[in-house]
């Protein structure tokens, strides 16, 4: 058969993704279906919805925060039976708002919980730290028997041998996987649109991205629809959706959570690596997950990861302190490619004139470092192929390019087909860029560095082309962790006259932002630590958290 005959005898792409959707659709109803309004299209903020069609004790359970359900889970004031059955039924509610479930493991998760409550009832102790704990996790991550698509048309049908094994290590430790998250075409972009299952929207304004490419996990946190997630970080594929979406998000050094069982574009290309990592509507979510993972000690079956516990460094900045030394908190303001915007600059200054009156800080200036070869070499090494694999995929479906995952893999100014000469010259000028950056950052001598987890806050819809605060990060492998501080005010954020845009992303960037349709919108920072350092930047946050009284505005406001 030629590849036209091939073309012609295959199936019609939308026949098959109306088969997907369908087969979504009926894993929303195993639980009995209650009545759904769907909102009108001029309700933008959704966030609240979910308690017209929840029972009290239901909006008790799912609005109490990870570390208190755990507790209550581990001593049996609370049964995992109820527990999963509550969050099931506000995972159905949150689909229907936003669109951000890809299925839903009704069956299976209930017949966990059960027998995770009668384990409880004879030994009178939980299985494990998560007893009990229903997760999410996004759809790309391996469950043995399940599909793994990545948001690709071609895909559809393709299962995993296999449980991924941070999934499994989850399990063990007595976590429910009960739902399974959207993503973008091909994982491949800061938003979350895909021709499978179609465009997920932010709940706090569903006129706005919920970023990507954890989007779907982003928008069920945000919903109170999962108590934590799992997602996965290339580019800022944690920090997009967790900063959008008002929530805690960590991108780890890679090589310390297993990778094995995902699934993904240019997988085995190392060019720049990716990294799973968790997300959560409180901040003690990350360190919980962390920690139970790694107690697991996943090193002792996977030659790849460090062979590092997680480790107590709880009271490492006080212990500075106390000593005499300055804590050095360096600030990036602006990498001098896109300016940021007036909600994010406003975040950073707030935060930085809190810091300045702290005793025992020292703030930073931290200038860019050779931000424009850094940009260079992202583009280089991102899309090496310059998405010839990629759309091979496509073709095999015959479904069309999303624009976004087009800018970013083809279009964007700058990508080529490397040769492989070329694809070693510019792994080289990664490493290169490496070291002179850390040869900065020693030479500032900053323990952590504060700075925009974007130029703006959630996009609208179909406008994120940058991410060059979040990928620099990839590039270096250096752990980063965005974190919540306050909301889009219109009375302070305006677009200031006169502005003139320093190149055409800039330009776009700045054009797209508008106020008024900001409304609601989380503002969120990131702050980073060198190379295998996660510990310290989760605990000088939450030193921060203490200090500063992070954040500043409660963009979960009533749902405490």
């Amino acid at each position: 058969m030629t590849t036209e005959d091939a073309t012609v005898n295959r199936p019609d792409w939308r026949d098959t993704v109306f088969q997907e959707q369908k087969r979504r659709d009926e894993s929303l109803l195993y639980l009995a279906p209650r009545p759904l309004e769907v909102p009108d299209p001029g309700t933008l903020y959704v966030l609240d919805i979910p308690r017209k069609y929840l029972s009290d004790a239901e909006i008790s359970i799912t609005e109490r925060p990870v570390e208190t359900l755990i507790a209550q889970l581990a001593t049996g004031d609370l049964r995992s039976l109820e527990v999963t059955q509550a969050f099931l039924q506000r995972a159905r509610i949150a689909q229907k708002l936003v669109n951000c479930i890809t299925e839903l493991l009704s069956e299976q998760a209930l017949a966990r919980a059960k027998e995770l409550d009668e384990y409880y009832a004879t030994h009178k102790k939980p299985i494990g730290p998560l007893h009990g704990l229903p997760m999410s996790v996004k759809e790309h991550i391996g469950l043995k028997g399940l599909d793994a698509n990545t948001g690709v048309v071609a895909f559809i049908g393709r299962k995993s041998p296999i449980d991924a094994v941070t999934v499994r290590i989850l399990k063990q430790a007595g976590a429910i996987i009960f739902s399974r998250t959207t993503e973008p075409q091909g994982l491949m972009m800061l938003e979350c649109t895909s021709n499978v299952h179609g465009t997920t929207s932010n709940p706090h304004n569903t006129d706005l991205t919920c970023g990507g490419s954890s989007g779907g996990e982003g928008a069920l946190l945000a919903l109170c629809g999962s108590p934590l997630g799992l997602g996965g970080d290339l580019g800022g594929s944690i920090r997009a959706p967790a900063v959008n979406c008002g929530l805690y998000g960590l991108r780890p050094t890679t090589g310390r959570l297993p990778l094995i069982g995902l699934f993904a574009h240019g997988r085995g290309c190392e060019a720049i690596m990716p990294t799973l990592g968790p997300m959560s509507r409180t901040f003690e979510g990350i360190s919980i997950f962390m920690k139970t993972v790694l107690d697991s000690k996943p090193w002792e079956n996977d030659p790849g990861l460090h062979q590092i516990p997680w480790r107590n460094e709880r009271g490492w900045v006080e212990r500075k302190i106390e000593a005499g030394e300055m804590l050095k908190i360096g600030v990036l303001w602006d990498d001098g490619w896109i300016k940021p915007l007036p909600p994010v600059e406003r975040a950073i200054r707030e935060l930085t004139d809190k810091l300045q009156h702290v005793p025992g800080v020292e703030v930073v200036n931290w200038e860019p470092h050779r931000y424009e070869h850094a940009i260079e070499i992202m583009t280089k090494l991102y899309s090496p192929d310059a998405g010839a694999s990629f759309e091979q995929s496509l073709q095999a479906s015959g479904e069309p390019w999303k624009p976004l995952a087009k800018w970013r893999l083809q279009d964007r100014p700058g990508i080529k087909a490397l040769t492989m000469p070329e694809l070693w010259h510019w792994t080289f000028e990664r490493e290169l860029y490496r070291h002179s950056f850390f040869q900065a950052w020693k030479a500032s001598g900053i323990d952590l560095l504060v700075c925009p987890a974007g130029p703006s806050p959630a996009p609208q819809h179909n406008t994120s082309r940058y991410w060059g605060y979040l990928s620099l990060f990839n590039m270096l492998d250096y752990p980063a962790l965005v974190f919540p501080v306050g909301r889009v005010d219109a009375s302070k954020d305006s677009k200031p006259d006169g502005y003139e845009p320093r190149n055409d992303e800039d330009k776009v960037s700045w054009a797209n932002y508008d106020v008024d349709k900001e409304r609601n919108a989380p503002i969120g920072l990131q702050i980073v630590g060198r190379k295998l350092e996660d510990e310290k930047v989760v605990e000088g946050l939450r030193w921060l958290k203490e200090k500063l009284g992070l954040p500043f505005v409660d963009v979960f406001e009533g749902l405490k």
